[in-house]
């Protein structure tokens, strides 16, 4: 990776000053700022950043969506707090989710008992489909 400028002052003067940890190490002339160059971290596609936080907001913990999407629940976690999302309190439903594929989806709809007296909504998962269920709480 290259660098273009201090990333403290945005000078384009800087000199090389070492290596730390096999990484470049550099100052910059104008303010005696020392920084290395930006080590390049996974960037995880936002299909998937998408998808856990529309899991969240349907009620789903950190580690449901974990096992579902393969995505850390500590990046879940991040994210939620990064863009501020916030689910609605709610105690009288409790979400259920199912993975099927296309024809077991097909079945589960065919039977109309399935989804009286619930709200359902039907979400893409790669080859998969995720359907969520709200059912009240069993008293």
């Amino acid at each position: 990776m290259s660098i273009n400028s201090c990333p403290n002052c945005n000078a384009k003067e800087y000199i090389k000053s070492g290596v730390i940890a096999n990484r470049q190490r550099y100052k910059c002339k104008k303010c005696n700022y020392y920084f290395t160059v930006n080590k390049l971290g996974k960037k995880i596609d936002d299909y998937y950043v998408n998808k856990a936080l529309q899991l969240h907001l349907e009620g789903l913990t950190y580690r449901e969506i974990e096992r579902i999407l393969g995505i850390s629940h500590v990046s879940i976690m991040n994210w939620v707090k990064k863009y501020n999302v916030k689910r609605p309190q709610s105690t009288n439903y409790h979400p259920t989710y199912k993975i099927l594929n296309s024809d077991e989806l097909s079945r589960y709809f065919m039977n109309t008992d399935n989804v009286k007296g619930a709200g359902v909504i039907v979400t893409e998962l790669g080859d998969k489909f995720m359907l969520i269920k709200w059912e009240r709480f069993k008293e």
